[in-house]
């Protein structure tokens, strides 16, 4: 099966961080874990990632970049990557969403998207 965006899973965990986000002055910081198992039998590098970051406000942050935690990571078949990062956003809630742009064994490259995921304090997720 050559490597689509359907053989890539992609699971995100987030976490508020605390001690690291001010409500005072509008700072409120998240942690974010990726984990991203390639179910394909060829191996996929991950080139590029593209973020939306949406607060509360609708203000509107886009993330473009090379890679993950300065890393591209080659993803072999079965196999999964995972990293952890951040995002600060001025609103208590928000969104992020995305993708990432893949490179198959064989030339091709696609966009394995990334759904959009909440970031919110504990005591406000049902």
């Amino acid at each position: 099966m050559t490597a689509t965006p359907d053989t890539i899973q992609i699971e995100v965990n987030t976490q508020y961080l605390e001690e690291q986000s001010d409500p005072v002055r509008g700072r409120y910081a998240f942690a974010y874990t990726i984990g991203i198992t390639n179910r394909g039998d060829e191996a996929v590098k991950l080139l590029n990632r593209h973020w939306r970051i949406t607060d509360d406000n609708n203000r509107v942050e886009e993330v473009m970049g090379e890679g993950v935690v300065g890393q591209q990571p080659e993803i072999l078949p079965g196999q999964s990557f995972r990293y952890t990062s951040g995002a600060v956003i001025g609103t208590e809630t928000g969104t992020m969403q995305g993708s990432y742009e893949m490179l198959a064994a064989n030339g091709s490259k696609f966009k394995a998207p990334i759904p959009a995921f909440l970031l919110a304090p504990p005591r406000l997720v049902h």
